[in-house]
């Protein structure tokens, strides 16, 4: 809780609309069940976000950790939203993952084989492998001291976007790990990185090249 509130409230301060929703974890869901709620959490913020201020056509994915993956498979894998009556390539605009696990084979954790399934599934767990160059641009961001999720995750998945044709910004911060990344969003711990500036000006970026290309604007963007 304490996550959507400083995470929420440093977005909404830079005139972000924003939509925190929740997902089932293990042990009550495995593979691929939080990304059906994500799926479902995206298609309803596509159908209210205007009632919050937010513009439905400049949405943004993002996510830290579990959540990056979640934000990065919804933006490559295009079955998760064409299921919900929604595209990827055309409604979001961009995905922001931070810390997040992208190419994360072979597993060694039982609990991750327990969460991902069988081993000859595992491909299709990974965002890396479903990488195209429609895909909406990523901010892609981790910090250098990061021991739980390994920052080679986020230099293998901008390298592969980059060389089907895609967009993809990466920053990798010398003074944060993986709680402190996404702890630099709040006041106290934004000496640590920029990041919640690097953030807000890759999405103002996007969203505001959206408006340039003729869809409505509103004055709330959507992330």
């Amino acid at each position: 809780m304490a996550t959507i509130f400083f995470v929420g409230s440093a977005l909404a301060a830079r005139g972000f609309t924003t939509a925190i929703p929740d997902y089932r974890v293990f042990p009550e869901v495995c593979f691929p069940g939080f990304l059906e709620d994500g799926a479902e959490a995206m298609r309803w913020t596509v159908d209210h976000i205007a009632e919050f201020g937010g513009d439905p056509h400049r949405v943004i994915a993002m996510g830290h950790s579990a959540g990056a993956h979640i934000a990065a498979m919804l933006a490559f894998d295009r079955k998760w939203l064409l299921g919900l009556g929604l595209d990827a390539s055309v409604d979001l605009s961009a995905m922001i993952g931070l810390a997040g696990p992208y190419d994360f084979l072979p597993l060694h954790s039982r609990t991750l084989k327990q969460i991902f399934g069988p081993e000859n599934c595992l491909g299709d767990t990974q965002p890396i492998n479903f990488v195209d160059a429609f895909a909406p641009p990523a901010f892609l961001a981790t910090g250098k001291n990061d021991r739980t999720v390994e920052p080679g995750n986020t230099i293998r998945l901008t390298e592969r976007i980059r060389c089907v044709g895609g967009e993809a910004e990466t920053k990798l911060y010398d003074r944060v790990n993986h709680r402190t990344l996404i702890g630099a969003f709040a006041g106290p711990l934004r000496f640590l990185a920029p990041v919640l500036d690097d953030v807000a000006d890759f999405a103002l970026k996007h969203t505001h090249q959206q408006s340039l290309h003729g869809l409505p604007t509103a004055q709330g963007r959507s992330a």
